[in-house]
Order: C-alpha cells, then sequence, then structure tokens
C-alpha cells in the first residue's frame, strides 16, 4: 500500500519550503532596512545622500576627461604646514610619502573622490592618484590590468615600491582582483574599499550588460576572487553601511576569505554614494594608512588593528611578538 510521502521525498513540497524561506528572509531584510532609514541617523544619512548626489551630478561632467590626473606634494620645509599635516610628514615620512591611488566605481568618475581626496591632503599624505576609466568599454579583468599598469608608473614615477589604493564601490572589486589574481599584492600594501559588493549585489540582475552581470552572486569574477589566495601581502579594510541601496544583502561588502589579512569596518547611516565624503570614512582611511609600518602591522598603541573584524583592537597571538596579526573573518555589528 503507497505511503505519503515526506517533504524529503516530495520536491515539490521541498521547492515550496524554500522558497518560503528565501520569502521570509526578503521580508526580514526589507524589515531592516525600512528601520535603518527611518532611524534619526538614516534620515540623516539619506539626506547627505540626496545632496550628494545633486553635487556629484553638477561635478561629474568636468571630471570626464582626463584619464589620470595626480597631486604630487614635495616638502623641502614644513614650518607653513597645519600641525597635522606637520605631524604626519615629521613622524612617518614613508606614510606621508606612500602614492594613493583612488577607483572610483561604475557609470561614475575622479569627482566622487573630491571631498576625500581635500581630506587626505589636510592630513598630511602628500601623493594622491586619481584614476579615470570607461567602465562600460571593458570587464573588471581588463579594468584590473589597466589599474596595474597605472600602479608600476606610479611607483616608477615616485621611486615607492608599495602604493595603497582606495576603491569605491566596483572600483574595489577592481583593485581585489588586481591583487589577488594579477600578483599586485607586491605592489599594494593596503587596499580600502568603500561599499564593493565584494559577495556580489542583488541591483545588478536589474540591468543585463556584461560588466553588470559580473556584479551579480555566484559571477565567475566573484568566484575566482573566493580561490585561495595564499602569502597574500597586502591588507584590506572593507567599509559597510547599513543605508547603502546599492548593496543587497548589505554584508555583501564585507570580505571574508580565510587567506587575507582583512578588517571589516560597519557604519550606519550612510548612502552608496556618501561613502567617500563621510567624516567617519575620511577619519577611518587616514588612521588606517598613517598607523601602518612596512609589513601593515599597528605601530601606535590603542590604534585599530586591520586584523580586527570588530573594531577593537586585536590581541596578538602567542609568539607573534607585540604585532601580530590575524586572519579575515565575519564582520561583528553593533
Amino acid at each position: 500500500m503507497p505511503t505519503t510521502p515526506t517533504s524529503d521525498e516530495d520536491p515539490g513540497r521541498g521547492t515550496l519550503e524554500r522558497v518560503a524561506r528565501a520569502l521570509d528572509d526578503a521580508r526580514e531584510r526589507a524589515d531592516n532596512a525600512r528601520r535603518a532609514l527611518l532611524s534619526p541617523a538614516g534620515v540623516r544619512g539619506a539626506a547627505l545622500e540626496i545632496a550628494w548626489w545633486t553635487a556629484h551630478l553638477a561635478m561629474w561632467p568636468f571630471a570626464q576627461f582626463e584619464e589620470r590626473t595626480h597631486d604630487f606634494l614635495y616638502r623641502t620645509q614644513v614650518s607653513d604646514l597645519p600641525p597635522v599635516q606637520r605631524g604626519l610628514l615629521v613622524n612617518d615620512v614613508e606614510a606621508a610619502g606612500t602614492p594613493i591611488i583612488l577607483v572610483h566605481g561604475i557609470v561614475d568618475n575622479r569627482s566622487v573622490f573630491a571631498l576625500l581626496r581635500r581630506g587626505l591632503r589636510r592630513r598630511g599624505f602628500g601623493r594622491i592618484v586619481n584614476v579615470n576609466y570607461s567602465s562600460f568599454s571593458v570587464d573588471i579583468r581588463v579594468l584590473a590590468e589597466r589599474l596595474g599598469e597605472i600602479v608600476e608608473q606610479v611607483c616608477e614615477e615616485t621611486g615607492f615600491e608599495r602604493v595603497h589604493v582606495v576603491g569605491h564601490s566596483m572600483g574595489g572589486l577592481v583593485a581585489r582582483y588586481y591583487v589577488q589574481r594579477l600578483g599586485g599584492d607586491e605592489r599594494v600594501h593596503t587596499l580600502v574599499t568603500l561599499g564593493s559588493p565584494h559577495q556580489g549585489t542583488m541591483p545588478a540582475y536589474a540591468l543585463p550588460h556584461p560588466l553588470v552581470r559580473q556584479l551579480r552572486p555566484g559571477s565567475d569574477v566573484l568566484r575566482e576572487l573566493t580561490a585561495p589566495s595564499p602569502g597574500c601581502r597586502t591588507r584590506f579594510v572593507a567599509v559597510w553601511s547599513d543605508l547603502d541601496q546599492m548593496i543587497v544583502p548589505k554584508r555583501a561588502a564585507t570580505i571574508v576569505h580565510p587567506d587575507l589579512s582583512a578588517r571589516n569596518v560597519f557604519l550606519r547611516g550612510i548612502g552608496h554614494l556618501s561613502l567617500p565624503v563621510d567624516g567617519r570614512v575620511v577619519h577611518e582611511i587616514c588612521r588606517t594608512l598613517a598607523h601602518l609600518d612596512h609589513e601593515g602591522h599597528t605601530l601606535a598603541v590603542g590604534a585599530t588593528s586591520i586584523a580586527s573584524s570588530t573594531g577593537r583592537a586585536a590581541t596578538p597571538p602567542a609568539g607573534a611578538g607585540p604585532r601580530g596579526s590575524a586572519r579575515a573573518r565575519a564582520p561583528q555589528t553593533p
């Protein structure tokens, strides 16, 4: 006599259960996004995002033409500098002089870094390079190769063997691909990503462009970035926000990889385009780049360790000495 199939034996019922779980997960994410937007920090962040969108649209056409611009500030005396700039230059010439390359995201240009570039200069960083590229004509791999060429040019021009890179949105993925897949860890000391879809983002399904498809969860490019990267020398910082409307789910902007030394920094109330202009982000970038020695370990007592996913100073592992580091782990939110 036939028996009634269980859920394990009934493919149809199993499919319905998976769909139900997916719907429940989507509703939970929508509720979290709504609470984040309606909070006081969310309202302020939304207002800043709208204001910066307006300003950015006004600046966008004027920053579209040059492929690469740079601010190379050489100083023979420091008496005329403000205290912050003078302090960094006097205390750590290497930190102040290491080139910082800024890489924008898709359908954007160097104007998105206008305030960040100014903030870096005011804090004493003297070599800042802006990269412009046409994102819709190539894919992430080609862009990563082009970034590698620019890094080599900057190293040749400045005499520095290593650089820092700050990537916004897709620019962070371009830089990460260069570091992990093209040997860029020999050149990139620290990579900071701002709202980059390291684990893909659902809005990428809205546009069937080949480049945008590479930003979807499980794409071929993202699968390459999950491959083993033993001995990777670059240090990573991934900044993500609960108000980032371009990254769904929000945690997709974090880096979780067993071979990468990474820290995920969670900030509330910042929209996607506002990440490069928020004061907390600028402070995080400057503190990270100013407090690391040549090997990437924290120098100043009390500074946030790049090996800490929680944002607290990491405890060095046994036998590692005062400058030990740890591998990337899942982020902890407040």
